[in-house]
């Protein structure tokens, strides 16, 4: 088995697929790995830490890929990449199903293909759910990324000049990336409210030291997967005059709100946005769908009226040493299980609700047809 790591061309996107502490278990197992010169640099990870840990150098994307029977990546390959990866190989990565132009390609390519993004959520399958690293990672700089732009203390401070109050920080979605982001400033001595449409958040919320807010509804605002559905004009109607009523006395609101497969909900209006006081913060962590906010900018920090909007698409490749350790470790675990040590080859076992989850296309067909619809 030939494992290929190539290096991203994405923009912004400073992760790699493999750490050495998951190449040196590759290896151990009999596997050969190639890595690309310079795949590592971004989470400050060298050439010379690959080959110590017995991993190949290649030059360049092609030479990587190059008879390779599995390709790991963090970003989905583009049309220049993908022709550049092996028919008969085998690719797991970060695949943006919801949005990538280029999926239906991968099948038609040949490519078997699986998404981390599919990933099932289930008890067995948490140690590869590479959204919720990745999200506990984010959802951690996000507050970082606020403080880079909030003119005041986030903790309350006495001095002999007098008191200074905390923070009051407003984090919309308490999800993965929402409850890194109250933990966070929590610890940074915040003021914190969260507001989730699952009452079931409601104890995680308060056990992390926040105040919960919540539109009291009878409807489930659960969907199966246990991520957040679209709620009812009704709801909606009643959601907006209470986040309107918290995010004007805010001074830093965290916005994570997405629905799978869906544009992000608008929680933060431009009015709402105009009641906050200057030298507000809002992190829009939803912007890559849209965002929770209308106004925020995909991958640029703009000011409105006085308040900082930071629209930054990849929050965990700011952190990347450590955010490439847990998805490298996602993706070994991922790989551990398709591994049939008595065949020597991927088991490719449609019956394990993991493997069947996350499986795009193989054989030129793609098994998720519904994917393909609506392509941007």
């Amino acid at each position: 088995m030939r494992i290929a790591v190539p290096a991203e061309s994405r923009t912004y996107e400073a992760r790699i697929s493999a750490t050495p502490d998951a190449i040196k278990k590759y290896i151990a197992r009999g596997f050969e790995v190639v890595v690309q010169q310079g795949a590592g640099d971004g989470a400050s990870i060298t050439d010379a830490d690959f080959t110590a840990v017995g991993a190949s150098l290649a030059s360049d994307f092609s030479s990587c890929c190059a008879g390779a029977d599995l390709v790991l990546k963090v970003a989905a390959p583009d049309a220049k990449e993908l022709a550049k990866i092996p028919a008969t190989a085998t690719l797991i990565c970060l695949a943006a199903p919801f949005t990538n132009p280029h999926l239906g390609d991968y099948s038609a390519h040949g490519l078997r293909c699986f998404a981390m993004e599919m990933i099932p959520r289930i008890s067995r399958a948490q140690s590869m759910d590479a959204l919720s690293s990745q999200a506990n990672i984010a959802g951690y700089r996000a507050v970082l990324a606020a403080l880079e732009h909030y003119p005041r203390f986030m903790p309350m401070l006495m001095t002999a000049a007098g008191t200074v109050k905390p923070a009051r920080v407003l984090v919309m979605g308490a999800g993965v990336a929402g409850l890194q982001a109250i933990a966070t400033a929590r610890r940074l001595g915040a003021l914190v409210e969260a507001f989730d449409v699952r009452s079931a958040a409601r104890e995680q919320v308060e056990s992390l030291g926040a105040s919960f807010v919540e539109v009291p509804a009878e409807e489930n605002a659960e969907d199966a997967g246990g991520y957040a559905r679209e709620m009812s004009d009704d709801y909606q109607q009643k959601q907006a005059a209470l986040i309107a009523k918290h995010a004007a006395k805010s001074d830093i609101i965290i916005t994570t709100a997405l629905i799978p497969g869906r544009a992000a909900p608008v929680l933060i209006t431009p009015a709402m946005v105009a009641q906050m006081r200057a030298g507000s913060v809002i992190v829009d962590m939803a912007v890559e769908m849209g965002g929770n906010c209308p106004l925020s900018v995909k991958d640029q920090v703009i000011k409105h009226q006085g308040v900082t909007l930071v629209g930054i698409t990849n929050l965990a490749a700011l952190m990347a040493s450590d955010a490439s350790q847990l998805f490298a470790r996602n993706i070994a675990n991922l790989v551990n299980l398709l591994w049939n040590e008595k065949e020597n080859t991927l088991d490719i076992n449609l019956d394990d609700e993991i493997i069947a989850g996350s499986l795009l296309c193989q054989h030129g067909e793609f098994l998720k047809p519904k994917l393909l619809e609506n392509r941007p």
